[in-house]
């Protein structure tokens, strides 16, 4: 049985999920007897990596790897959305994380589906700030700021 590109990716995912439960415990926990601690938020991440690609494994099981009837990958948004990556991961700390994740997700929107900029603006913006806000006010963890001149 040929194995279709989204089920390689959901394995090596779950995998991915795994070590960062694996590696989230190796976190050390609050020392202020508080219950959330640095190591929830990255074994949040891991779970909830691990229970999506279960859903696109099992999701793709019946499926067979007829290239006409998937069509022909397309490099140039792979290309695009792997630069943008790793732009993103080069700016992160100059630029802070709400500035470079909304430049992020904006551009992948824009990739995957061009026009309706008002909704990849909303979306990138609202995930942008509201995991910023949860991480580091609610969980009191860390995430590099805005820059300087902001």
């Amino acid at each position: 049985m040929a194995f279709s590109f989204d089920r390689y990716a959901a394995i090596i995912f779950i995998v991915i999920g795994a070590c960062f439960i694996f590696e989230s415990r190796k976190i050390s926990e609050t020392a202020y007897g508080s219950n959330v601690g640095p190591d929830i938020f990255p074994m949040g991440l891991g779970i909830l990596l691990i229970l999506l690609s279960l859903r696109l494994l099992f999701e793709t099981r019946g499926t067979s790897q007829d290239k006409a009837a998937t069509g022909a990958l397309d490099y140039k948004k792979f290309i695009i959305i792997f630069a943008a990556a790793i732009l993103y991961a080069l700016f992160l700390e100059k630029l802070g994380y709400v500035i470079t994740t909304f430049v992020f997700l904006t551009i992948g929107f824009q990739v995957m589906e061009k026009g309706k900029w008002l909704k990849s603006l909303v979306i990138a913006g609202g995930f942008s700030f509201g995991i910023y806000y949860v991480f580091v006010k609610v969980l009191d963890g860390t995430l590099p700021g805005f820059p300087v001149f902001f």
